[in-house]
């Protein structure tokens, strides 16, 4: 069913986050769980804000069932790229129209992260077996819903937009 399949892979990262667990001074934890693309996920981000509201992700642990897999490697390859393409999304990237045109035409337009401000990611693999989910897609879903309830509990502010460079994140 897919609540237990829900609470399986919150649980498995919750585990493998350490949730609950002591967290250096300024970092905080958010959490997301979704069903998409077949699979489910869960995610944790733990993040920092500085006073001047500069956002640091740290880690992010992804938790995934895609029912069966077949190759391990490849799987955590395709859930992290979507999460470093997701990130720079949430973060960054917006299409703004001008004279009733897209302005932006394609991914050079689009921010992505600089290595320096990737974060760690782990990704935990959860399969139950009986159905074929993917990899790629899930493992973006949770990654702007973790990284704002992050923001959250950094600085009280509810994110209700994207992307974050539009956002005042310095403590309410």
């Amino acid at each position: 069913k897919p609540g237990d399949k829900n609470r399986l892979v919150l649980e498995a990262v919750a585990k493998a986050a350490n949730w609950g667990g002591a967290l250096p001074a300024g970092v905080h934890r958010g959490l997301a769980v979704s069903d998409g693309f077949g699979s489910y996920t869960a995610m944790v981000a733990e993040v920092s804000v500085t006073a001047a509201g500069e956002l640091k992700a740290h880690r992010l642990v992804l938790a995934i069932d895609s029912g069966y897999v077949v190759n391990p490697d490849t799987c955590r390859a395709q859930a992290e790229g979507n999460i470093a393409f997701m990130l720079g999304a949430t973060m960054y990237q917006e299409n703004r129209v001008k004279d009733g045109r897209v302005v932006e035409s394609n991914f050079h337009d689009f921010r992505l992260l600089d290595i320096s401000q990737m974060p760690k990611v782990e990704t935990v693999l959860v399969p139950t077996g009986g159905f074929w989910g993917g990899h790629g897609e899930p493992g973006a879903l949770c990654v702007a819903p973790a990284l704002c309830n992050a923001i959250f509990a950094a600085t009280g502010k509810r994110i209700r937009s994207l992307p974050l460079k539009h956002h005042d994140l310095r403590k309410a």
